[in-house]
């Protein structure tokens, strides 16, 4: 489904700074992978890469056999928009508009019948707890509300590969493991394959397997399994061995 093939990224300046080095990943179709590593390991600049915000030094990606970053600019959009879901530490969501019309802004573009978009819209509401602010704007909500619409957003047209960066990062503990357990039930359910980005142990627990990063290399991996609190301690682990100042990563929240 993904493949990323020695890809580097150098950011040219008074000083290059080298943020990736020879990264390699494949991601098979309806996996739930996450990227960790401490701040600065280059895992957002990876995911930015993945999603074509980003442009890579060297080395290429694909995408179900396409290469996106070779696509024209209407193509391109057509291909983020349909095939790709996203959900970022800031929301990306459009402060005139509510939450509501936010949510179904991907269905307008692909022209979707309004009972349709609006059925799909209270149907992710409801599950994600934002019903009763459907109808007000982003700058009336706050943070948290906001991320919820972003993640609904992301995942009302069910694209095929959801790539989302700390998606908890601003919720609290119940509502960062509904919306973790809300992504995993797509995951299953819809064969959405996703690609996380966090710094939460738990919130990394709810993927098949953990990629880590370090100072822009590839450190190592690990695998679920079938118990998610034994890969938690594991994730736990690694986090440990890896190092870092103690703010790169969240409070442990079992």
């Amino acid at each position: 489904m993904l493949n990323v093939n020695q890809v580097s990224k150098i950011y040219e300046g008074k000083v290059a700074y080298r943020a990736l080095t020879d990264i390699d990943l494949n991601v098979e179709d309806n996996e739930f992978v996450g990227i960790m590593g401490p701040s600065g390991s280059g895992k957002t600049t990876l995911l930015n890469i993945i999603a074509t915000i980003d442009e890579p030094t060297t080395g290429n990606i694909t995408i179900n056999g396409d290469n996106p970053h070779l696509l024209k600019k209407d193509k391109l959009a057509k291909f983020r928009r349909r095939e790709l879901g996203f959900v970022f530490q800031d929301f990306n969501l459009l402060h005139t508009l509510t939450v509501e019309e936010n949510m179904v802004l991907p269905l307008t573009l692909d022209g979707k019948k309004v009972k349709e978009m609006k059925e799909k819209a209270h149907q992710f509401a409801e599950k994600l707890g934002i019903s009763e602010i459907m109808k007000k704007r982003i700058y009336e909500i706050s943070g948290g509300q906001a991320q919820r619409a972003a993640v609904a957003r992301a995942m009302i047209h069910s694209p095929k590969l959801l790539l989302a960066d700390e998606p908890t990062g601003n919720l609290d503990s119940r509502s960062s493991k509904d919306v973790m357990e809300m992504l995993s039930t797509l995951n299953q359910k819809e064969q959405t394959t996703m690609l996380l980005v966090t710094h939460d142990p738990q919130a990394a627990s709810y993927c098949n397997r953990v990629v880590f990063i370090r100072d822009g290399r590839f450190y190592s991996e690990i695998h679920r399994g079938d118990n998610r609190q034994a890969f938690f301690q594991k994730i736990i682990d690694t986090l440990s061995l890896m190092g870092g100042d103690a703010n790169d990563f969240s409070s442990v929240r079992v």
